[in-house]
């Protein structure tokens, strides 16, 4: 009988600290998998390899050849498969063995033996579907609004940090660290340093908003479930920094590990015409360097912070969206968990 690597069960602490399965992450920007190319990449905790294919279409293999366990990454890229370097055995893009050249009629051929995720491509990153059964299609993906919209121009950023995924979404659940953080930054200087939240439902997840202030700093943070978490929020801008209103940020974190993250940003304004080649020209010469200096602040916070950090805290009222975000993901690692025993 064919064996088919599977990492098996997993705890629920497990699955907290290396990702929630069952729904889409962000895997890494477009322009890594150039058409041609392989790269291997760890994601949740499991080594990946990814290849484009020569109609241009990106797929994601699990790094693990069915016959010796070689890792695929290594291999060849053929155009619509890879050839692993050490036999020669090759995997098509849904995980099928197509030829075993050592051993033509081989019974390993025609067979199913390496998993493979469905992808797709958004906002000029890969998304992967992380599902615990291979066989259940995976859930719609609804693509974030700002990321959708004819009115909306964006840039990607993709830092990795070394901290694991949970730090970097509370640090977006945490607009307080804004108005302290960041108070020598060019956009989240103003505004008061001490403020109420409270949390307001919607459909599809939740703001965490200041009650006492808008449109001064850092004051509000939407998360949403839309098959893909992620947060959209939003910063005032001087009029120096050209048209388009507010600043606006879509965020992702995907674990890497339990101890290391990828961090997604798509740094937005809504223009359009004329305003939206001002809005670039002004990013790539000035806006951009500001805006990693803000972002290597958080790195280096949540970098030095210690990996059990959220072992020993005292929370407050700001932390609301820290609390709701944990309880959260914490009950949904422990249904996966089971559902995974189960199985």
């Amino acid at each position: 009988m064919a064996r088919v690597y599977s990492p098996g069960a997993l705890s629920a602490e497990q699955i907290f600290a290396t990702g929630m399965r069952d729904q889409w992450h962000a895997v890494c920007p477009s322009d890594w998998v150039e058409r041609g190319a392989i790269r291997k990449l760890e994601r949740l905790g499991e080594q990946w390899v990814l290849y484009r294919q020569s109609d241009g279409r990106v797929r994601m293999l699990a790094d693990r050849c069915p016959h010796r366990g070689a890792p695929l990454s290594q291999g060849m890229h053929l155009g619509d498969r890879i050839a692993c370097q050490y036999h020669g055995v090759q995997v098509g893009s849904d995980g099928t063995v197509l030829s075993v050249p050592g051993m033509p009629g081989c019974n390993l051929e025609g067979k199913k033996l390496v998993r493979s995720l469905p992808v797709q491509e958004v906002g000029g990153a890969i998304l992967a579907w992380f599902g615990t059964d291979p066989d259940v299609e995976p859930a719609p993906l609804q693509i974030p609004d700002p990321l959708a919209a004819d009115d909306v121009s964006a840039f990607l950023c993709y830092v990795e940090w070394d901290a694991p995924w949970r730090f970097g979404l509370e640090n977006l659940l945490d607009p307080m660290h804004g108005a302290f953080l960041h108070h020598e930054s060019h956009s989240m200087f103003g505004g008061a340093q001490s403020a109420r939240f409270r949390i307001r439902e919607t459909d599809r997840g939740f703001f965490f908003e200041k009650t006492d202030q808008r449109g001064v700093n850092f004051d509000w943070v939407e998360f949403n479930r839309t098959g893909v978490d992620w947060v959209d929020l939003e910063i005032p801008y001087p009029s120096t920094a050209g048209p388009g209103g507010p600043f606006g940020i879509v965020g992702m974190v995907t674990p890497i590990d339990a101890d290391r993250s990828a961090v997604f940003f798509w740094r937005y304004r809504r223009v359009t015409g004329w305003e939206r080649d001002v809005w670039r020209f002004l990013y790539r010469t000035t806006l951009e360097d500001r805006h990693w200096a803000v972002l290597e602040q958080d790195r280096v916070m949540l970098e030095h912070m210690a990996h059990d950090a959220d072992q020993a805290e005292n929370l407050y009222q700001h932390d609301l969206g820290v609390i709701r975000l944990r309880r959260m993901y914490k009950n949904q690692a422990e249904e996966q968990a089971k559902a995974l025993t189960d199985a």
